[in-house]
């Protein structure tokens, strides 16, 4: 294969990443818009510990906000994080996508604080702790510098595991990442 043709090749792969990553997010929004529009409160079908209604929020939380500050602190490491996932582990990103929601949302259905646990970045936190881990589980130099690049860029996140602001799911947040990474380990041998 020739440079050019590589080139081309990968610049096509960057840009389905991104226009997967771009629906994602801009379903966030569409769901956010309508909210504040219709004010049909969809933030009811939040996660909601132990409570057979707050199940459903596993799957749907992620697209919920309650805050314009709020989808907007979402909204770029949504998507950066989403077209990298897409970009580089493109067999395998609608799995850890899907199972890193189902996986740090459950843990939050199991072990969160009675609230309403709303909001997408339980799977940013995931997004983080897979890419950063999977880094160092394969050890493979391509893996390990996209690890770098993401601890430099979201590494700061991490603080956000600890119980620190009122309002704030630190537990979306802790058990996200800890489900990425574990994902990571578990994912450590697939092609990607």
């Amino acid at each position: 294969m020739n440079f050019i043709k590589f080139v081309k090749l990968n610049l096509q792969s960057m840009k389905n990443s991104f226009m997967i990553a771009l629906t994602i997010v801009a379903a966030m929004w569409m769901v956010f818009i309508l909210n504040q529009l219709v004010g049909l409160d969809f933030n009811q079908f939040g996660i909601i510990p132990r409570q057979t209604e707050g199940i459903k929020g596993i799957l749907f939380a992620p697209f919920l906000h309650g805050s314009l500050a709020h989808i907007i602190s979402n909204t770029v490491p949504m998507l950066v994080l989403t077209t990298v996932l897409f970009w580089f582990y493109r067999k395998i990103a609608i799995r850890i996508l899907i199972l890193s929601t189902i996986a740090g949302g459950g843990l939050v259905w199991i072990f969160g604080r009675s609230a309403f646990h709303i909001g997408a970045s339980g799977v940013v936190f995931a997004l983080v702790g897979f890419l950063i881990a999977s880094g160092i589980f394969r050890r493979k130099i391509k893996a390990l510098l996209l690890a770098i690049v993401i601890f430099f860029l979201y590494g700061g996140v991490v603080w956000g595991i600890l119980p620190t602001q009122p309002g704030v799911s630190w537990e979306s947040h802790l058990f996200g990442f800890l489900s990425g990474i574990v994902l990571a380990y578990i994912f450590r041998s697939s092609n990607v």
